[in-house]
């Protein structure tokens, strides 16, 4: 190592300052690890660079010998930092943490999740979180994140309070997925088309339809699924005449024969085959389904349940895209159809 490089390090070192919150509710010893990883996410600290020792740190901020050297110990074991006899510890990777906000972890977003990891670098980890349209824990799970990682991919939902908390990430970090709602010019967006997509999607199936005396949209009142749907759903059957209904009442869905569906909720979509079968009708013959969102086993069920679906593996490989760059994203993932013999 050149006196160059030495006297680079030596800076760094000096001018690196933990951050922690007396007050609040994260472990002391989480809040240095924290710490740490922010400051190589924004660059502040740098493979190879010192950490101040166990030593200094206990003396400057008051902590316990344990505190300290579980963080250090915890940081070690994650590969971030690294230590040598008589010198002290050093960062051994610029390690980039990304936090994966979630609202449910269902069939579909397995599979845009493990098109996330998949094609993020090793030096990129994800901790994902779920908030399961809840507010509180939305709000909880935001503001304790603030200042811990390098990059947000959030997923939210319908709720007046979620602008203003998604306001307190800074727009260069976070990108918003899966549905494009409460949006400002120039925020970073990778989202579906819930509405046009789904009028398009049934224009295409068309010619399937014919054959079913009215078409019902499942859309149970429990479900968080955006409304544009049903608009589009009602807006293309009364553009060619076809008669439709809406039921929200998942107790009272009962399977008609010479009617066609089209399900949001795959509880729905449980409760239509299990009728099916009880009443003898064929998915395909007697009646007809369609299903929003694709899952692995679909292809498979019945002789395959036709989808209307985006690609989630495509938004996956784009999330993970934005968190590798420092480009801006502006896009809309296109939505298909699978036609199968449900339908």
């Amino acid at each position: 190592m050149t006196v160059t490089d030495q006297n680079t390090m030596s800076s760094k070192e000096n001018n690196f300052k933990f951050q922690l919150n007396e007050a609040g509710d994260v472990p002391k010893f989480r809040q240095l690890i924290d710490s740490v990883n922010y400051a190589i996410s924004e660059n502040k600290l740098s493979m190879g660079d010192h950490l101040p020792s166990v030593n200094q740190v206990c003396k400057e901020y008051k902590l316990s010998r344990d505190t300290v050297f579980k963080a250090y110990s915890l940081l070690k074991e994650q590969g971030v930092i690294d230590s040598v006899p008589n010198k002290g510890y050093f960062v051994a990777r610029e390690i980039r943490r990304v936090f994966l906000f979630l609202d449910t972890f269902k069939a579909y977003k397995e599979v845009l999740y493990d098109s996330f990891i998949k094609n993020l670098p090793e030096n990129v980890l994800a901790d994902v979180r779920f908030h399961h349209y809840n507010t509180d824990v939305f709000k909880r799970q935001i503001e304790e994140s603030i200042g811990k990682y390098h990059k947000y991919v959030v997923m939210p939902f319908d709720h007046p309070e979620v602008d203003s908390i998604l306001s307190q990430i800074p727009s260069e970090k976070l990108l918003v997925i899966d549905w494009n709602i409460y949006s400002k010019p120039g925020n970073n967006l990778l989202y579906q088309d819930f509405g046009q997509s789904v009028y398009d999607g049934l224009l295409s199936v068309k010619h399937l339809l014919k054959k079913y005396k009215e078409m019902v949209f499942l859309y149970p009142n429990y479900t968080n699924h955006p409304v544009e749907l049903l608009y589009f759903g009602k807006k293309f059957c009364s553009d060619y005449g076809i008669k439709c209904t809406v039921e929200t009442n998942a107790a009272k869905f009962d399977v008609k024969a010479g009617t066609a569906y089209l399900s949001v909720s795959d509880r729905m979509l449980g409760q239509f085959l299990e009728q099916c079968r009880q009443k003898g009708l064929e998915p395909g013959r007697d009646t007809g389904i369609i299903s929003y969102n694709e899952t692995p086993m679909k292809k498979f069920i019945y002789k395959g349940i036709t989808v209307i679906t985006t690609d989630f593996k495509l938004m996956g490989m784009k999330a993970a895209e934005f968190v590798v760059n420092d480009a801006p994203m502006q896009l809309c993932v296109p939505t298909q159809v699978y036609i199968r013999d449900s339908l």
